[in-house]
């Protein structure tokens, strides 16, 4: 079963198939590409505003092909408003189907919990969290995608919510709270499968994943809501990703119900686009 975003009004998924993705993005048409939509496209298109070509020795580089597209604009979702513009990685700082995950969290921050927020990029969850009252830790290791997760919250009008916006590498940031007694409602993840810390730590996924949440586990208050793994690797299974949430819970003695499942996105032409899998404990009695 795959759950998918709705609500979007600047941004549309027309079609995907061929390897790549045809979208707009607030008017600005753009082909990037997608592993995922190995199928065939579902009609011939038409030349977009910019198109990421992927090397084949790895990187990528943007071919604009429209004049006066801007460096950057800005698109909305409900009540948050992101800034939008291609990276050098084909990512557009923002993860559309993400909105599942948005309206979940939502729903889970009431009474204005702490929210951390690891690997928290350029803030979607984090916006999404201050839009609900919650008061969020936001962490990332790079301090580029944390100013321009500054730049969300002041262009969404959340600056006034209690937050904080850190670069940090992730395992570190975790232990010291832990030794702190600094404790959270509510956890959210978004780990990449390779990275590398502010310091230059190697961050591996299948070799890293559990003590990170292991070490999580230690900062969840006794009236702690929710934990959320969000995941983009297509070599497990949501079903894996649950399993960690769960052994990491038993094994501090948390009792809480686990699910597990994908999100995507609806193209225009039909085509159901999966992006991404999620598993999320929701702690009882909470």
């Amino acid at each position: 079963m795959i759950s998918v975003a709705e609500g979007w009004k600047d941004y549309v998924l027309l079609d995907a198939g061929d390897g790549e993705k045809l979208e707009m993005w607030g008017g600005v048409k753009v082909i990037r590409p997608d592993p995922q939509a190995f199928w065939p496209r579902s009609y011939k298109w038409e030349k977009p505003d910019m198109h990421y070509h992927r090397s084949k020795s790895g990187g990528g580089t943007w071919e604009i092909l429209s004049k006066n597209i801007p460096q950057s604009w800005q698109i909305s979702y409900n009540d948050l408003k992101f800034h939008i513009r291609p990276t050098g990685f084909k990512h557009m700082g923002l993860f559309p189907e993400q909105a599942v995950n948005w309206s979940w969290l939502k729903s889970q921050c009431k009474n204005s919990p702490k929210v951390l927020n690891l690997f928290a990029y350029t803030g979607g969850a984090t916006l999404a969290c201050l839009n609900a009252g919650a008061d969020v830790t936001h962490i990332d290791a790079a301090k580029g995608m944390n100013n321009w997760a500054r730049d969300n919250i002041v262009l969404s009008g959340l600056e006034g919510v209690k937050h904080r916006v850190m670069t940090d590498d992730v395992l570190k940031f975790v232990k010291r709270e832990a030794r702190r007694g600094n404790m959270y409602e509510g956890i959210i993840m978004d780990p990449p499968v390779f990275g590398r810390g502010p310091g230059g730590e190697m961050w591996r996924l299948e070799e890293g994943l559990f003590e990170l949440v292991e070490n999580c586990m230690k900062l969840l208050s006794p009236n702690a809501l929710f934990f959320l793994i969000n995941a983009y690797t297509a070599g497990f299974s949501p079903t894996a990703y649950g399993n960690i949430l769960s052994l990491a819970a038993q094994k501090a003695k948390l009792l809480g119900d686990v699910s597990v499942g994908e999100i995507g996105l609806a193209a225009k032409s039909g085509i159901l686009l999966p992006c991404g899998m999620y598993a999320r404990l929701v702690l009882r009695g909470a």
